[in-house]
């Protein structure tokens, strides 16, 4: 499989690379992609919701009313789950909702979400570039030659590049990433994936181990 490499003026270099079939063109793993991509957004969680139990608040422990004949719960003392600004019952705690996924479904959910790229025509490979200075202007130029300016959009650079960072931040809808640390939720939340041959070379290497 073969594809034109661009040059960032949107121009086609009349070169082409060719993508490993065993990273691009699977037969995607849908079960694969749902664990990975869940895995990732537990590890977003920051997990430090926290409500006081019982033990834990101030209160008088001065028992309200008779054990027996007031025609309600035992409720005990005012700091009683059953009675408003009391404690609460098996309350969030905090916790770490990260789980481990073994290597090798990682690696699979990533190539399966690449191969999903290909399939949609939604991956550009262009060649080597860099930007002189951090500007915006020059890295939207980047995508208006490209035409998917209108596209959310994955830049994926062979190493870090400030510059090229510096240029996109303030873009809401670009992200800049490094070839290594490319994930399977990164990749199908961008509508364009755009790499650099070096990146390419990169993420194959990593991704055929």
């Amino acid at each position: 499989m073969e594809v034109s490499v661009l040059n960032i003026k949107g121009e086609d270099t009349g070169r082409k690379v060719a993508l490993n079939e065993a990273v691009f063109g699977i037969e995607p793993n849908d079960h694969a992609i749902y664990l990975d991509v869940r895995r990732y957004l537990a590890a977003q969680r920051q997990g430090t919701a926290k409500a006081k139990e019982r033990s834990e608040m101030s209160g008088s422990t001065r028992k309200l009313g008779r054990q027996k004949g007031g025609g309600g719960a035992r409720r005990g003392d005012i700091n009683s789950p059953v009675l408003v600004g009391g404690a609460r019952v098996f309350g969030p705690k905090p916790r770490d909702y990260s789980f481990k996924l073994n290597k090798k479904v990682k690696a699979l959910a990533r190539r399966s979400a690449l191969s999903y790229k290909v399939q949609e025509n939604a991956l550009v490979v262009v060649e080597d570039f860099n930007i002189e200075a951090p500007k915006t202007k020059s890295f939207i130029e980047i995508l208006n030659n490209l035409k998917i300016s209108d596209k959310k959009v994955l830049m994926v650079m062979p190493e870090v590049n400030k510059n090229v960072y510096l240029s996109a931040r303030n873009l809401q809808c670009t992200k800049v990433a490094v070839a290594s640390d490319v994930h399977t939720y990164g990749v199908l939340d961008a509508g364009v994936m755009v790499v650099t041959e070096s990146a390419l070379a990169k993420m194959e290497a990593v991704l055929t181990k």
